[in-house]
């Protein structure tokens, strides 16, 4: 028997809509760190955002519960993790590495999740889907012409992959009973004021950013990291890390459609099999076998982007 709830449902369509959006991140990372350095870079797209999530924060009906200052410190150790760690790894690789690396490495992560989740989190319909999965993102990057090879990019990847996994494991942990736009908001905080003392290091680089780079900078921040990551907190309620993981493998095939719309590319057959089976994976991977049947779960988280 299949069953759906609704709190799944709705668990599930926030992560997806998260990753619509960071679906188009890494591109826009690419084009902007050919002119700023990378964790200047994340301090401009994460103290803006932290500033915008504070005015919402503070003004809005959540003023009045807001959590301990206990709590508070447990949450921002999850947005140092999942913000300052986990971006900056990113960025730099991303700087270092090609798109197609990048997208078969973090077609890994959910992998990586599983692992550190525990046998909790594992089931065979699961692990097979996250497979399947990764196997077809390999498809996708297979179909994509020439490109050079950056070892150490993609090792600053794979670590971004185990950051990114502890991240989700702790997040969820959360007991602190507050909303998903104050705990992201404190996330954020955390996060900004981390990327903020490690761009001290890239002084000697800073310049006015160009007017397209501050467009990218507006859309990374307001979208990418106050949209996308109120979308994500609210879905990680309602699913286990390993899946949430999983269902951020439809970034990279979505990827490949923004480059299409935006930057007129062309997808190869290879391309466009690969996004087919991508699908046929995250869908397997979102059925978990209990002992009352077949139900059907949500659960996912993937580099946020």
């Amino acid at each position: 028997m299949i069953t759906d709830s609704p709190r799944v449902g709705s668990s599930v369509s926030a992560v997806l809509g998260a990753a619509l959006i960071w679906s188009s991140s890494f591109a826009v990372t690419k084009v902007a760190l050919a002119e700023i350095p990378p964790m200047t870079l994340g301090a401009l797209r994460f103290a803006p955002a932290a500033a915008v999530l504070g005015v919402a924060v503070h003004t809005g009906p959540d003023r009045c519960r807001l959590p301990s200052p206990r709590q508070r410190l447990a949450i921002g150790a999850a947005g140092l993790l999942g913000i300052t760690a986990y971006f900056a790894l990113e960025n730099v690789g991303v700087d270092l590495a090609t798109a197609s690396d990048a997208t078969l490495i973090v077609a890994a992560y959910p992998i990586l999740t599983l692992v550190l989740s525990g046998r909790a989190a594992f089931s065979h319909a699961r692990l097979t889907g996250m497979l399947v999965a990764v196997a077809g993102v390999w498809l996708v990057v297979q179909g994509q012409p020439g490109g050079s090879h950056s070892l150490w990019g993609d090792l600053f990847l794979i670590a971004g992959g185990v950051v990114w996994a502890a991240y989700n494991i702790l997040a969820r942990r959360d007991g602190s009973g507050a909303s998903p736009i104050v705990v992201t908001y404190y996330q954020t905080l955390a996060g900004a004021g981390g990327f903020v003392l490690l761009s001290l290091s890239e002084m000697d680089r800073w310049s006015v950013p160009s007017g397209g780079n501050v467009l990218r900078i507006g859309f990374l921040a307001g979208l990418c990291s106050v949209a996308a990551f109120l979308l994500y907190n609210h879905g990680l309620r309602g699913l286990e890390p390993s899946v949430a993981v999983n269902l951020l493998n439809v970034v990279p095939v979505a990827g490949l459609v923004w480059a299409v719309v935006l930057a007129g590319e062309t997808l190869t057959i290879t391309q466009v099999l690969g996004g087919a089976v991508v699908i046929a994976g995250v869908t397997v991977g979102l059925h978990r076998k209990n002992s009352g049947g077949l139900r059907r779960t949500g659960g996912h988280h993937e580099p946020a982007q």
